[in-house]
């Protein structure tokens, strides 16, 4: 797997890959952490409240994983808690410079509508707009879709999931995680990062520094009060 470097013209291989799993709750985003790792390194019994990482070597290569807490799928921003909010900013800030991709984790067992689409849009944004370019959208229950592939399950779910897939870039990928032993879908992900970040010209995201230090300073004083 090799991403093209926009400075010398050459193909490079990418040593480490950077993800943060974000989306609303109960999606499947501690399994995905764990299919990704090919362990057992996040808690799937107890939801996540603060940011949780983990790091593995994966096909050859260092992989630092961010779970970011999840938001409730219908509720607005308004009624997220603060601090659940500065954890999906800080998130980014876990795997320094920054992550080279965000997964949006979404489940194929449930519904994407317009109820779901504002939340999720606005817990995105927090991070700024640019996060869209730097965003693929990681379904999860792959062993939902059986005989039917996922661009039929995109067209025939609605406006609603065609659009997220297309902020996105139409960059999308299935997980199973109940076939973890199936290396291929993790190397599959790997590979579509890669094209991404060649996309973004090499570039990872990254906060604006700022607004990172202000939230890095709340949450060092929370942790000593």
């Amino acid at each position: 797997m090799l991403v093209l470097d926009f400075l010398t013209g050459k193909d490079t291989h990418l040593s480490e890959l950077r993800i943060v799993l974000l989306g609303y709750r109960d999606t499947g985003k501690s399994s995905s952490g764990n299919t990704i790792l090919g362990r057992e390194e996040f808690d799937t019994e107890v939801r996540t409240a603060q940011c949780v990482k983990r790091q593995g070597q994966v096909a050859g290569r260092q992989v630092t994983v961010v779970e970011a807490p999840g938001w409730w799928s219908i509720q607005d921003i308004e009624l997220t808690p603060e601090l659940n909010k500065e954890e999906i900013e800080l998130s980014v800030s876990l795997c320094p410079p920054g992550p080279h991709a965000l997964l949006l984790v979404v489940d194929l067992d449930e519904t994407f509508t317009e109820t779901e689409k504002r939340p999720a849009q606005e817990h995105l944004e927090l991070l700024s707009e640019r996060v869209w370019s730097h965003t693929i959208v990681l379904f999860t229950r792959g062993d939902l879709l059986g005989d039917t592939s996922i661009e039929q399950c995109i067209e025939s779910e609605g406006e609603s999931l065609q659009w997220l897939v297309e902020k996105c870039g139409n960059r999308y990928h299935v997980l199973n995680n109940q076939k973890r032993e199936d290396h291929m879908q993790v190397t599959q992900l790997m590979e579509k990062i890669e094209e991404m970040v060649a996309g973004n010209r090499g570039n990872h995201f990254e906060m604006e520094r700022q607004r990172r230090e202000i939230l890095e300073e709340k949450s060092f004083l929370s942790y000593i009060s």
